[in-house]
């Protein structure tokens, strides 16, 4: 479904100077694939998804979607940002319905597809609330309604629980993972966390430092749905952890592996 074909992006400075942020990556990501990216602070994982996105054009290289080549943001590619970006004059049905209304879509069907939304990341009750009355963790959850209710094929999510306590980005996370197993939408994430990388994917990329080059990519085979108590005694995902960590922690980090 996604296709990241020599992908390089160098960004330049008010005097001038030259970053390279990314050096030739190359990615294939499937339909239905839920795919993790981990790498050092700057390495270039959030930048990749804005070019997939369209947000960031490449300096060299291509994205094609489904055979289409990427030149800018369009509704089959829905984002999801640690920064929750709601509107704060809007309440949570509001702000779950407005891409909706954009669109078009009549105000009943809008408000019908709203509230299941609502209802499926457990915020039903709290409909008429605005974004100052809820926790991180409630606002996050507005965010991913807000994506889905105008049905994106692909979701980009940038570090979305990076922000939130432990406890609600566990729930946060078996919440995406059912609504995951419930429609199995394309998901490309970056997280900067190990263990939530192994706990969701089906493959993680990690990255090299800045600028960013793909180091390994591990395909996660551990069985599906998953459950974070069975995962814990299972010396599968441990391995995994401890191995990718060990990965992410080499010296050795300024070239693929």
């Amino acid at each position: 479904m996604i296709a990241i074909e020599a992908v390089s992006k160098t960004f330049e400075t008010e005097k001038r100077r030259r970053l390279p942020a990314l050096c030739d990556i190359s990615l294939a990501v499937a339909a239905g694939e839920f795919v993790s990216i981990l790498g050092p602070s700057g390495c270039g994982k959030s930048t990749l998804l804005y070019i997939v996105g369209g947000f960031v054009a490449p300096s060299a290289g291509a994205v094609t979607v489904n055979g289409q080549r990427v030149t800018g943001p369009s509704p089959d590619r829905g984002p999801v940002f640690q920064e929750f970006a709601l509107f704060p004059w809007k309440t949570v049905l509001g702000n779950v319905m407005y891409g909706l209304q954009r669109q078009g879509v009549a105000r009943q069907q809008a408000l019908a597809r709203a509230r299941e939304l609502i209802a499926m990341v457990h915020l039903a009750g709290y409909e008429n609330l605005y974004p100052k009355e809820l926790s991180g963790g409630m606002k996050q959850r507005v965010a991913i309604a807000r994506t889905l209710a105008y049905r994106p094929s692909i979701l980009l999510m940038d570090e979305p629980f990076g922000a939130l306590d432990a406890h609600t980005r566990t729930r946060l996370q078996n919440d995406l993972l059912d609504i995951w197993e419930r429609d199995r939408k394309t998901v490309l994430f970056v997280t900067h966390s190990v263990e939530e990388a192994v706990f969701l994917s089906d493959r993680v990329v990690t990255m090299t430092r800045a600028p960013g080059r793909l180091k390994q990519i591990i395909a996660i085979d551990l069985p599906r749905p998953r459950s974070r108590a069975a995962l814990l005694l299972d010396r599968r995902f441990q391995d995994y952890v401890v191995g990718i960590e060990r990965l992410m922690d080499s010296a050795d980090s300024g070239a693929p592996a």
